[in-house]
């Protein structure tokens, strides 16, 4: 069990600790801060579970209760126990750690739950499958590489939904990230793969955990519907 003891302090060592880029470094540390992720994200002021799914039921048409979602990047659950509220019944999660697999396992809400490092691992999703497709954190550098959004797109359904959020953190690697995430939504539109239903900026996205002082960064989730005619054909 988690720590209920833990201080902001405590949160901000934990995001502090792990400054190793190495995908295998990263899943040893999330493995060992899985009990304590959630507790530590709330010391931080993490909304991104909420502002990200309010933004995509807010344009969600269909009957949530039939919804196939695919929560990529899945951590502990937590969009699914949010989007569990706004009627959503249906969870198939990927995450690259197996200690963070574990505690979304313990929620009860996923049908299925699959382990796989994206990137050096391809996305474990059928094409043309989910209604919707989430993804919220690990788009930043030393994560989830920029090409993982293609594959969010070949698994949604045609005319489904994909939603994605993450913070600006104030690293230049993170800047140059962002940069070449948008360039690549932009070419996947060109493409004719999605359109743009909106981007939603936030301005207090989550406190800077590397800032003593109470400062947020800010973020962007961004919701796209995959084209009619963007289905994958074997």
């Amino acid at each position: 069990m988690s720590d209920s003891s833990r201080t902001a302090d405590d949160a901000r060592a934990a995001f502090q600790s792990c400054k190793s880029r190495d995908p295998k470094d990263q899943v040893q540390f999330y493995d060992s801060w899985a009990e304590n992720y959630e507790e530590d994200h709330t010391l931080m002021s993490y909304r991104a579970p909420d502002l990200a799914v309010n933004f995509l039921s807010d344009h969600f048409s269909g009957n949530p209760e039939d919804a196939l979602v695919l929560d990529v990047a899945c951590g502990s659950g937590w969009v699914a126990r949010v989007m569990v509220k706004l009627g959503f019944r249906l969870f198939v999660g990927v995450d690259g750690s197996k200690g963070m697999l574990e505690q979304a396992a313990q929620t009860g809400l996923y049908q299925d739950l699959k382990l796989a490092l994206l990137g050096p691992e391809p996305l474990p999703a059928p094409p043309d499958t989910f209604d919707v497709v989430i993804m919220v954190g690990a788009l930043d550098d030393g994560f989830a590489p920029v090409s993982v959004v293609r594959e969010l797109c070949h698994a949604a359904k045609p005319g489904g939904l994909v939603c994605m959020a993450r913070g600006d953190h104030r690293a230049t690697s993170s800047h140059r990230y962002k940069k070449d995430l948008e360039r690549e939504l932009q070419l996947m539109e060109e493409d004719g793969l999605w359109s743009p239903v909106r981007v939603q900026h936030v301005h207090r996205y989550m406190q800077d955990p590397h800032e003593e002082e109470e400062r947020y960064i800010t973020g962007n989730v961004y919701l796209y519907r995959k084209s009619s005619r963007a289905a994958v054909h074997s």
